[in-house]
């Protein structure tokens, strides 16, 4: 028998309890203790983690999902029911289905009586042939539909993050497709959640400022309301804080333009007004929504070759030269089976008159690449440890250079909404299909808003920009964003003048060749940099020092700018 469908007014409590395949284990007791909870979400997967579900999957069929998620379920379970907390998480990656049945197995053995559902379609593995696996980004109307029909645990492959709120959501409130205003709310709420302590003093750029303990930050949660505002907040007594700057950090991450789109509404980011609510509460409300695009984001991860390297350390007096030298070595060892692709890193870790010699030595690090494992392999490390006497005084390495590994190349494509046939698929065998965004909006960038009135003359100092702006960066395939925001409205009017595409091109070198986009956010006090192509083949390809870009925000904040003396 199909539940009563009731429209509820109170607001919705979510939790999240991941933020990625491998956060802290403990966090899903934690949550469940801790305080109220309605909802405890749990995000696994990213872009590379997709690539690691495929390759377990390559060697075991069975496999595809996030193991750990199922050994939280064994100790927490019991929990869960007692306080009648539903639970909704994207763990099953590649094979949803698999952990599912896997989840009630867990169950009947320790004799637990839960409802579990999930959601499939978004395996477009084969539409793709040649990728290792090819998933599209669905919504969160497959999982409200799980909910709306009894299920007490819903697991999901590849969704928005977001959709683990906005699914949840919808199923309390009742609300239908086309209520944007209200969807983009939950969007920008699920967006906040879903990295889980990074919402709550975990990664803060100002984490030094302040009596605030952020060894050990709690993980945040939603009051979700029927019109789609929120309050993000964090249980009583746990770690960290949450403040405006650390819900602003969160919003910024890993987005773009102002408008933020996804599968059931694409939420307007310049709408987002933030407010503090009391201790640990921020109000989050003002959020305008509109119709999705006419296209699914598709997530294409596929094997991109072999990949290996090795750090020379280099000690002492004559950096330059040692690295010369050894780079003409390998060079000339090389040539005669070259790699398709060579890089060489010299990094300046040493001081002069250091005393240890750690400190008095450079790395300098050999990337190579190619589509044939034995052009890595035995090639470089070959080459590198016939070095071992003949080379550079006091030669060593890190590390032995192994065989080569394979690496991943990420993508993305986009199919119509109709190419995706979305189901849940209940405990008890029902499949019932759900029908794709009812209407949609071509993607178009956002008018720059007008900037604020730039603050008057007056003496500057030079010093860097994070004195007086926070950042955040992370990637998005190949692609970067750094979204850097001022904390009061003086230092606003400077940045939003100051901080163009030119100057951060001048500030971030890497990029000055590279296509760099700059999005205004007045409500956030914010500006949005989106540098594409600067991670090469994303995370999985390893292209650049700092694959994921999770650190380019805080480069951005030590570099010296003349800075309004009066800010300062």
């Amino acid at each position: 028998m199909t539940p009563p469908r009731t429209t509820q007014r109170t607001p919705l409590r979510i939790g999240n309890a991941s933020g990625f395949y491998g956060d802290r284990f403990d966090a899903m007791r934690e949550m469940l203790t801790g305080g109220e909870l309605d909802v405890l979400t749990g995000d696994y997967l990213a872009e590379l983690t997709m690539l690691i579900l495929g390759r377990d999957r390559l060697k075991d069929p069975s496999a595809g999902y996030a193991r750990t998620f199922l050994r939280q379920i064994e100790e927490c379970l019991g929990l869960a029911h007692e306080r009648s907390v539903k639970i909704v998480t994207n763990a099953g990656g590649l094979n949803p289905a698999g952990l599912a049945d896997a989840v009630r197995q867990v169950a009947d053995r320790l004799g637990i009586p839960v409802r579990v559902a999930h959601v499939e379609g978004d395996d477009l593995s084969a539409a793709h042939p040649g990728s290792l696996a090819a998933h599209a980004y669905l919504g969160g109307f497959g999982i409200a539909t799980c909910l709306r029909e009894g299920a007490d645990i819903v697991v999901t492959g590849r969704v928005t993050d977001a959709a683990l709120v906005t699914g949840p959501a919808a199923a309390h409130f009742g609300w239908e497709p086309g209520e944007y205003d209200r969807l983009a709310g939950a969007v920008v709420a699920g967006h906040v959640l879903e990295c889980g302590t990074q919402a709550t003093g975990g990664n803060y750029a100002f984490f030094n400022r302040g009596a605030v303990d952020v060894r050990r930050p709690g993980f945040p949660l939603a009051e979700i309301h029927a019109d789609g505002s929120c309050v993000i907040t964090k249980h009583p007594g746990t770690g960290g804080l949450v403040d405006v700057g650390t819900v602003t950090a969160q919003l910024l991450y890993e987005t773009g333009s102002a408008r933020y789109a996804g599968p059931d509404v694409t939420a307007r980011l310049d709408t987002v007004r933030l407010t503090g609510d009391g201790p640990d509460r921020v109000r989050v409300d003002g959020v305008r929504g509109e119709a999705p695009p006419p296209t699914l984001k598709v997530g294409l991860n596929r094997l991109g070759g072999f990949r290996n390297e090795v750090v020379f350390v280099l000690t002492g007096l004559d950096i330059e030269d040692k690295a010369a030298l050894v780079r003409e070595q390998m060079s000339a060892a090389l040539a005669k089976s070259p790699p398709a692709d060579i890089r060489w890193e010299l990094v300046r870790t040493d001081r002069a008159d250091a005393d240890t010699e750690e400190t008095a030595s450079a790395l300098l690090r050999l990337v190579v690449r190619d589509p044939e494992q034995q052009a890595v392999g035995r090639a470089l490390s070959g080459a590198a440890i016939e070095l071992a006497l003949a080379s550079y005084p006091g030669f060593h390495v890190l590390a032995p250079p192994g065989k080569g590994a394979p690496y991943g190349v990420f993508e993305d494509v986009y199919v119509p909404h109709g190419a995706v046939d979305h189901v849940a698929v209940f405990y008890d065998g029902r499949r019932i299909p759900v029908a794709p965004a009812r209407g949609t909006l071509v993607l178009e960038e956002v008018a720059e808003p007008p900037l604020p009135e730039p603050p008057p003359p007056g003496p500057t100092r030079r010093a860097p920009l994070g004195l007086i702006a926070g950042a955040r960066s992370g990637d998005k395939g190949g692609n970067a964003n750094v979204g850097v925001w001022a904390r009061t409205d003086e230092a606003w009017r400077w940045l939003a003048h100051e901080l163009t595409v030119d100057r951060f091109r001048q500030l971030i070198p890497e990029c000055r060749e590279l296509p760099v986009t700059r999005h205004v956010l007045p409500n956030l006090r914010a500006l949005n940099f989106t540098v594409e192509g600067i991670l090469g083949d994303g995370v999985a390809a390893q292209h650049r020092f700092d694959p994921q870009a999770k650190a380019l925000g805080e480069w951005l904040r030590s570099r010296h700018l003349d800075i309004p003396e009066a800010l300062l």
